[in-house]
């Protein structure tokens, strides 16, 4: 790195490294990619293919879980070759080709046949792409800072509220663009966020120093038996998954048992890593990890009743009629984003407050109030929401969505810290991607619960009875889960976290605090 990147790589803003300001940028951009095509995506199912709610809501899960199974072979790959940053860029790319391709392949309304198996070829790069990028993103943010910095959980928060920026504006552009001027007019506006994203990333990447570049280019540059390099290798073979994706998001039972199998196979890998080459203190914190990740698939089953049925329910039996203009159903879901940008800044100043004085909830306690907020905005909308043919009150819709932020940004953004705080620094990459590969488990799961409430002849007096099942179920397992916290916490061993890497010599690593030695390849990375 020459003199003059080191110097910008070691500026600071508001007290934070300003690289992280680069992957906010980049991430706002590819948020609203993702959280505008989000907001229409049931509506296209629904009013341009013609699908019944309860196959809309099963191909919605399927997508949204395929986006996040795919982080884990993503993060896995920039640990071991690509690095970071490659991954993001490559990723990004694909997103934008996704999203496009949408755009370009709308077709007559009802029509199926090619229009259709064109949507599916554009969604299997868009899983592909978020594969890549998804995880990756977030890894970058935590080598910027050691992994005893208490500026760790404020910066994802910040980080947070960069992802929410993008998912405030998304639905509103897209949405309307959608709903209102057609559908190819708000999936091109995603495909053109996209694009915006990766320009903010090639121009601004010497902000973020030695973070997320390959851990051995020599490696990277070795060619196979087949003469391509290890790149380039890696490119043809996400194509390839592609192809897969296509096929595979077509069945949404067989995505189902893809997930199981290969979470199963994720987690006995890490498993296996942790207690065959990890010291004890580090082996905890693994374990410490999972339990977190274990209870993901509640908290985004729950969240992602937004997009899905949610989304229908505002659609078809909420009153959105403002100064005598109706709200489009898909403008809804930018309150949550607004919320988070609102409140992200008071949870950040919250925790380091709180913190500092020694009277910061552990993170499986967040956990466990995130989980239990969740519960409670459902409950909210039971409670106010009106039954029979009457319209519910808007205003139960805006405080669901005011309490469910709440919930989640005492987990959610906590989460992302927690995985690179608590993986060693060559696991970073597959623990976030073990995080997303969990998040997966909460979409599919969303679309099974969104499936009871959808189909013909169901009421809302049905739909209110799942939503309180569910609601309920929430607040029992947050209050599980914050009695168990303290024993959680123990696993963690925060106090010797940041230091027993290089005490104990875990497999040659090296914390990002340590001096570069010489012949080192990058700081804060394995040497090949």
């Amino acid at each position: 790195m020459t003199a003059l990147a080191d110097d910008r790589a070691a500026r600071t803003f508001l007290g934070h490294p300003r690289g992280l300001f680069v992957l906010f940028f980049a991430e706002t951009w590819e948020r609203f990619s993702y959280y505008g095509m989000r907001a229409i995506l049931v509506f296209y199912l629904t009013k341009h293919f013609l699908f019944g709610e309860d196959k809309a809501y099963l191909l919605y899960g399927a997508y949204t879980s395929l986006v996040y199974i795919t982080p884990v072979i993503g993060g896995a790959l920039a640990d071991r070759w690509l690095g970071a940053r490659r991954a993001v860029l490559f990723g990004g790319a694909l997103i934008a080709i996704g999203h496009l391709t949408i755009a370009l392949v709308e077709g007559p309304r009802g029509a199926q046949g090619g229009f259709l198996q064109g949507f599916y070829l554009a969604l299997a790069f868009i899983v592909v792409g978020t594969g890549f990028l998804k995880a990756n993103v977030s890894t970058i943010v935590g080598q910027l800072y050691p992994r005893d910095d208490i500026r760790r959980d404020p910066a994802y928060s910040i980080f947070y509220m960069g992802i929410n920026v993008g998912g405030a504006v998304g639905p509103i552009v897209v949405g309307l663009l959608g709903e209102l001027w057609g559908w190819g007019w708000g999936f091109g506006a995603a495909g053109v966020g996209m694009l915006a994203g990766l320009v903010n990333f090639v121009l601004f990447q010497p902000a973020l120093g030695a973070a997320g570049l390959p851990p051995s280019p020599q490696a990277l540059r070795a060619r196979g038996s087949i003469g391509l390099s290890t790149e380039t290798t890696i490119y043809a073979a996400a194509i390839g998954g592609v192809v897969l994706i296509y096929a595979l998001i077509q069945y949404q039972d067989l995505v189902g048992w893809l997930l199981v199998a290969f979470a199963a196979a994720t987690v006995a890998f890490v498993l296996w890593r942790a207690v065959a080459t990890l010291e004890r203190d580090a082996r905890n914190r693994i374990l410490a990890a999972l339990f977190l990740c274990a209870l993901n698939p509640l908290f985004w089953g729950l969240n992602e009743q937004g997009g899905s049925s949610l989304n229908v329910f505002t659609d078809q039996r909420v009153d959105r009629h403002l100064f005598g203009f109706e709200v489009p159903a898909s403008q809804f879901q930018s309150l949550n984003s607004i919320f988070i940008i609102v409140f992200a800044p008071a949870f950040a100043a919250l925790w380091t407050w709180l913190g500092r004085r020694r009277l910061e909830p552990s993170t499986p306690a967040k956990f466990g109030i995130g989980l239990a907020l969740t519960g409670l905005s459902f409950l909210v909308l039971v409670w106010g929401a009106a039954s029979g043919n009457a319209l519910t009150p808007a205003i139960y819709i805006v405080l669901l969505n005011l309490v469910m932020t709440w919930g989640e940004l005492a987990l959610s953004p906590v989460g992302l810290s927690a995985m690179t705080r608590l993986s060693t620094l060559n696991m970073a990459g597959l623990m976030m991607g073990v995080w997303f590969l969990s998040t997966a488990a909460g979409e599919y799961l969303a679309g099974l619960i969104a499936s009871l409430t959808g189909g013909a002849g169901t009421g809302a007096d049905q739909i209110l009875t799942v939503y309180g099942r569910i609601g309920w179920l929430g607040i029992a397992a947050g209050a599980a889960v914050v009695a168990l916290s303290p024993f959680v916490r123990r696993l963690m061993h925060l106090d010797t976290i940041g230091r027993d890497d290089v005490a104990h010599g875990l497999d040659g690593e090296r914390t990002l605090a340590e001096p570069q030695a010489p012949g080192y390849p990058i700081a804060g990375e394995r040497p090949a």
